[in-house]
């Protein structure tokens, strides 16, 4: 697998990270198969956050590598998703990473995300946490989840540290970010710029782009691969797929890195053979005509 730059941290990692969240009721020895299976594959990115499973991921992570070259994972978590409300104060940042800390079983952790837009961020607040985190050596990078721009640039203005990346929801069934583009300046649904322009605005500014849930239709509606709803989408997965000699998956994935902005897709599955599908996508890239014809199957209609 090939390696990108990791925003302005200085650090390569991986092209795909490994999503985390649906493995809290999974075994300790099958979360240890999981990384392992990663791990054989070059992917040694973990997406994790503290409510996934109600902390039960990172415990049973942390079990699975403890004995482990920690070294050698680079380990990403998330807060600031409280029941009801969404929290960016200093002691909610410093406490979630503790209680991450204490569940991974690590003294340290490579990249913390801020989950979720706070209303009632306070950006000084959010600085002196990501300060102390890293003068204490508790988080190396930090970065943001569903920011938009202005949100991303307010919070950038009083940090220390760069902000190395944001993840956002994007796959070839959700693609807002890039149909407004597509349609500038035409009056339907398409043209609506609902980001501010996060993929330009991440690609001057060098933050990575995570997309997340690449495979879902919808908010957790459920996976568009092999679903009766789409048939055309499907098909023409399968076509160009079967050209490549690799699966609807492999292709699903390709799409995503065919895109310029160099973007590190987190894979959401359990599944050994589908995360095996989504790494190998790394060794493929579709034609740009190709491109054009998967995001016209998903029903994208160009002006």
């Amino acid at each position: 697998m090939y390696s990108i730059d990791f925003g302005k941290s200085g650090i390569k990692v991986p092209t795909i990270a490994v999503g985390c969240m649906r493995i809290s009721d999974k075994t300790e020895k099958e979360v240890s198969e999981f990384v392992d299976t990663a791990l054989s594959n070059e992917a040694n990115f973990f997406d994790h956050a503290d409510i996934y499973g109600g902390g039960k991921s990172e415990e049973v992570f942390g079990k699975a590598i403890a004995s482990l070259d920690r070294e050698k994972l680079l380990i990403q978590t998330k807060c600031g998703i409280r029941k009801g409300f969404f929290d960016f104060s200093y002691d909610h940042i410093i406490n979630s990473v503790d209680g991450s800390l204490r569940r991974l079983g690590t003294d340290y952790i490579d990249v913390l995300l801020l989950h979720r837009p706070d209303a009632l961020m306070e950006p000084q607040e959010v600085a002196r946490a990501f300060d102390y985190l890293k003068t204490s050596g508790k988080v190396r990078y930090f970065g943001v989840s569903n920011q938009n721009p202005h949100q991303m640039a307010l919070l950038q203005n009083s940090l220390n540290v760069p902000i190395c990346a944001n993840q956002l929801q994007f796959g070839v069934m959700h693609t807002p970010m890039i149909d407004f583009g597509v349609n500038v300046n035409m009056q339907n649904d398409a043209g609506v710029n609902r980001d501010a322009g996060n993929i330009e605005y991440c690609r001057l500014n060098n933050i990575t782009i995570q997309p997340w849930s690449p495979m879902q239709h919808g908010f957790f509606k459920g996976c568009y691969i092999d679903n009766e709803k789409f048939p055309e989408l499907n098909e023409t997965l399968k076509r160009i797929g079967e050209k490549y000699g690799v699966s609807k998956t492999t292709i699903a994935f390709s799409w995503i890195l065919r895109h310029p902005a160099k973007m590190q897709p987190v894979t959401g599955t359990t599944n050994l053979t589908r995360l095996k599908d989504c790494i190998k996508s790394t060794e493929i890239k579709i034609t740009r005509e190709e491109w054009y014809e998967i995001y016209r199957s998903a029903g994208n209609i160009l002006p």
